[in-house]
């Protein structure tokens, strides 16, 4: 069973990120970025809600690096190691998964992506466990390094919102930075992550978790990488549109005019 401890740390989360969304950034935004004005009504909401992705994915990216260079314990037994420092991290987490699939759910028609329900279903499945039992402290903290991509997403998006061209050479950064960042924590360690899920199995810390967080470890991972491949796909495709109009401008051809769709994996 979760202590209160992680029961407090998930509402915590999910009323800090809920503040977030619903007081502070729209107050906060238009000193942030100064053109926030002048970006259409209807957009508003997505905007705030990729600001707080932004914020929830700094702060448990950076405490997933910390504990995967600094918690001996959780290094030195992945599957039964003290997760108190994970369970932390695993509990800002859910709480921010729940008040998106919230968010999600009140505003489908303008935000709705069944990817990210799937994802976000997914993780809380998997981090249950690992809440209620604290086991796979490795394996749960490893997987929440994908989400330092995540302010690269957003600022995409944030460039699109406020109109800068494609071709612009902020614009074109971000995207070669947001494609290698992704890359790197979501595809590159993809190998690495099932060497040591591998490594696993078999030993009797493995047959010690039971059936059920055995299913919900593995299908979880496996999904979730699926996505991820899916992800990076689409990132690549944008990135290729965007460094063939860069490239067509620089040669001082007229690059074909481009519709700024409200997507969230263009």
């Amino acid at each position: 069973m979760m202590e209160m401890r992680e029961w407090g740390v998930v509402a915590g989360s999910f009323a800090g990120f809920q503040l977030l969304f619903s007081m502070a950034s729209p107050r906060l935004s238009p000193f942030l970025a100064s053109g926030f004005n002048r970006v259409a009504p209807d957009k508003h909401t997505e905007w705030n809600s990729r600001l707080v992705s932004t914020v929830h994915a700094l702060i448990v990216g950076l405490f997933c690096l910390y504990i995967l260079w600094f918690d001996d314990a959780v290094n030195a037994d992945p599957v039964w190691g003290d997760p108190r420092l994970v369970k932390v991290n695993v509990a800002i987490t859910c709480g921010y998964l729940l008040y998106d699939l919230l968010l999600l759910a009140c505003h489908w028609r303008t935000l709705g992506d069944s990817f990210f329900v799937c994802h976000h279903l997914a993780a809380l499945y998997a981090y249950g466990y690992v809440l209620s039992r604290g086991v796979l402290p490795y394996f749960a903290n490893f997987r929440l390094i994908s989400e330092l991509s995540t302010p690269f997403v957003n600022q995409r998006w944030f460039f699109e919102a406020l109109s800068y061209p494609r071709s612009g050479n902020l614009v074109v950064a971000n995207g070669v930075a947001m494609t290698v960042a992704f890359f790197l924590v979501r595809i590159a360690v993809i190998p690495t992550y099932y060497l040591k899920v591998a490594a696993t199995f078999g030993t009797p810390a493995f047959t010690r978790l039971g059936l059920g967080p055995q299913v919900a470890w593995l299908l979880s991972s496996v999904s979730l990488d699926i996505l991820n491949l899916v992800w990076m796909y689409k990132i690549s495709r944008g990135l290729y549109k965007v460094l063939s109009q860069a490239l067509g401008k620089a040669k001082g051809t007229q690059p074909q005019k481009q519709n700024h769709l409200n997507s969230h994996t263009d």
